[in-house]
């Protein structure tokens, strides 16, 4: 069940290749992007960690994942990839516009 913090297609089309790709012993139980659809949860809805719902991973893995890429700046990278887009793309549709 999506959430309305959950990612687009197009959303992470643009967020995968900014995470960063680490060798594994064995395949992970939880994609990336249903680890992201967690944090993004708990930090739209501001519950605690352990109220995630039960279709999202436990939220061990979740806060786990979410320390993990804040400490490593991936969470920050993302922020600003996607801020950086935003206005490339206000720029474009607006240029010439008196009030940009």
């Amino acid at each position: 069940m999506p959430y309305s913090s959950s990612l687009t297609d197009n959303e992470w089309e643009i967020i995968a290749p900014l995470l960063p790709q680490k060798k594994r012993t064995r395949p992970p139980r939880w994609t990336k992007r249903e680890i992201l659809d967690g944090i993004f949860y708990q930090l739209k809805n501001g519950c605690n960690w352990g109220d995630l719902p039960k279709d999202l991973p436990p939220y061990s893995t979740v806060f786990w994942h979410y320390k993990q890429w804040r400490d490593e700046g991936v969470l920050e990278q993302i922020r600003d990839t996607l801020h950086a887009q935003v206005r490339e793309h206000v720029k474009k549709n607006h240029s010439g516009h008196p009030y940009c």
